[in-house]
């Protein structure tokens, strides 16, 4: 029953989160030790590993992209939760010289609180481009309400210096998307008969 009611407040809180984060992160405890907050992500993150092995399910029977499909079941949890205490530290960093007061651990909450979106950011990845894009810009507006609401920093200043780091971020994540997107289509040329220069002759 204990479990079974954690489980709950993680559903209610995810779905605040991303109906109503400015009222979440208003509300949200500051302070309460890094159990909760890492239990959260890893339960996000572990959802968004299943959508992407159920996705794999439709890669046209192509074995390498199904296996790496159910290895992000493990994967990509591991890889969250690293991710989670790195992307902490760096906001941390920024929102103190911002005028922040706050310790990292509230840093990592407001972090942690935001893989709520992990799983519909896995569904939009289905869309080249457009899906990445969203995610990353609602990752960015979530620590923009984080950095109003929970560290209480001016609304100009929020805007603008994440407004700059998102747009940084957008290109990069645009130009590397663009870059793997060449690559894996000259590799899957390389595995035709002559690189496929005679598939439309």
């Amino acid at each position: 029953m204990k479990n079974k009611a954690k489980l709950n407040v993680i559903i209610e809180d995810a779905v605040k989160i991303i109906k109503n984060p400015i009222d979440f992160y208003r509300e949200m405890a500051q302070t309460g030790g890094f159990v909760d907050p890492i239990i959260f992500l890893i339960v996000m993150a572990v959802v968004a590993g299943l959508m992407v092995a159920t996705l794999s399910l439709f890669g046209a029977g192509m074995a390498g992209v199904m296996i790496a499909g159910m290895g992000a079941i493990i994967m990509f949890p591991i890889f969250a939760l690293i991710s989670s205490f790195i992307s902490a530290a760096i906001l941390f960093v920024i929102w103190k010289l911002m005028g922040s007061n706050h310790s990292y651990e509230t840093a990592y909450r407001c972090v942690a609180y935001a893989s709520a979106i992990y799983p519909i950011t896995i569904l939009l990845s289905i869309i080249p481009y457009a899906g990445s894009l969203i995610g990353m810009a609602w990752g960015v507006y979530l620590m923009m309400i984080a950095g109003i609401e929970v560290h209480q920093l001016k609304k100009n200043t929020v805007y603008l210096v994440f407004g700059i780091l998102g747009t940084l971020m957008i290109l990069g994540n645009l130009s590397g998307e663009m870059a793997a997107r060449r690559m894996a289509s000259q590799i899957e040329g390389m595995g035709k008969p002559f690189g496929g220069q005679f598939e439309n002759s």
